[in-house]
């Protein structure tokens, strides 16, 4: 596929802006220290095994590291408004001013949050005490939530958030749908556009799994190129993938403000990744 000046250079601006998902593990740290450059944004992953703990311990060290750091606070493992309230405290006194709150994984839940959006709400409550709010967007089928539920609850946690991070997902095709759909329903907030950085395929395909993907697993199964380039050297890059979608992120009011890479740890190989795209692209608008 072809894409016009506009499209690239577009694609340019959302690779500039794109920030790294990271896990909150023994070594992360030392890596990021040694191959992200300070002005890149990163998101910390909850989860139940590691506790709320680990995530916020981590974006709290790489705060003070100067990176711009969202943590991810699920709040099904939140205990309660109280907690809530404690947590809050805890990152804004550290300079952390961003989090993502999705519903998380934790099953039964630790305390009386099921959902995000009783916690949202506490958030909005408790005076707003950060500045932005993401939440998940779902651009295919969760294996659990049926597509309606899923666009009618970003309607319903709008007025809490301030942005939305799309879940990992393969097929262009869906975003174009998704893109199309949430924002004829009347939901505007900005959109972080979920992807994966460069992973070998059987880690990209058992973290997907994890991760919550639908139909993205079944796509690439489907797809059996798509398995070759992730087989291939280096894995998958998602170049091609962004090509796809850049016609439906140009489309006036789709407002992709960048792309959340999940790194799954690499953050050395999608840096560099994503300095080589760059410079890729930002040669193509010049020759235009």
């Amino acid at each position: 596929m072809r894409n016009t000046r506009a499209s690239v250079t577009l694609l340019a601006d959302l690779v500039r802006a794109a920030r790294y998902e990271v896990l909150p593990t023994p070594t992360i740290e030392d890596k990021v220290l040694e191959h992200v450059p300070v002005d890149r944004a990163l998101t910390v992953t909850a989860s139940p095994a590691k506790g709320l703990d680990a995530t916020m311990e981590l974006a709290e060290r790489l705060t003070k590291h100067g990176y711009s750091v969202v943590p991810h606070l699920a709040s099904r493992m939140v205990r309660d408004r109280e907690q809530l309230a404690e947590i809050a405290d805890r990152l804004t006194t550290a300079g952390i001013r961003s989090v993502f709150v999705p519903a998380g994984d934790k099953t039964p839940p630790e305390g009386v949050y099921d959902s995000a959006l009783p916690m949202l709400a506490d958030l909005t409550e408790l005076g707003r005490p950060f500045e932005d709010v993401g939440i998940t967007g779902y651009p295919e089928t969760h294996p659990l939530i049926d597509d309606d539920v899923t666009v009618q609850s970003m309607w319903d946690k709008r007025q809490h958030a301030t942005s939305i991070v799309s879940n990992l997902v393969f097929d262009p095709a869906a975003i174009d749908r998704w893109l199309l759909r949430m924002r004829a329903r009347g939901i505007t907030l900005p959109l972080w556009l979920g992807m994966p950085g460069p992973a070998e395929r059987a880690k990209l395909l058992a973290m997907a799994t994890k991760i919550g993907v639908g139909d993205s697993t079944r796509f690439l199964v489907k797809h059996k190129g798509a398995m070759l380039r992730l087989a291939a050297p280096g894995g998958f890059t998602g170049e091609r993938f962004l090509e796809q979608c850049a016609p439906a992120l140009a489309r006036p009011g789709a407002a992709v403000a960048g792309l959340h890479v999940f790194t799954f740890n690499q953050v050395a190989e999608t840096e560099q990744w994503r300095q080589a795209f760059l410079d890729r692209l930002e040669q193509r608008t010049k020759r235009r």
